[in-house]
């Protein structure tokens, strides 16, 4: 099959030449991920190395808890504290 011009082929044609081209654009991403994975297997120390990085993402987990799930003072209880403070009623 001799592929003339995307404007010359059929849509069904044009469609799969987009998914090919999709998946090789892909795949050609992934290989070197999938590469680093396989050297990162055979390391000798991967349990330690695992070990250190389950650690940071607990570490990272906690960090973001509490930046979000830390409730901000209520509005009006803040406006009292400070109306308070300024009259010396502390």
């Amino acid at each position: 099959m001799v592929h003339k011009g995307f404007d010359s082929g059929s849509r069904g044609e044009d469609a799969v030449l987009l998914a090919v081209g999709l998946a090789d654009a892909a795949l050609s991403r992934v290989a070197p991920v999938v590469n680093q994975a396989w050297r990162f297997l055979r390391r000798s120390d991967t349990a330690d190395l695992a070990g250190e990085a389950g650690a940071d993402l607990k570490a990272r987990g906690r960090l973001v808890l509490d930046r979000y799930a830390a409730v901000p003072p209520a509005h009006l209880e803040v406006l009292a504290q400070r109306a308070q403070s300024r009259r010396g009623d502390v």
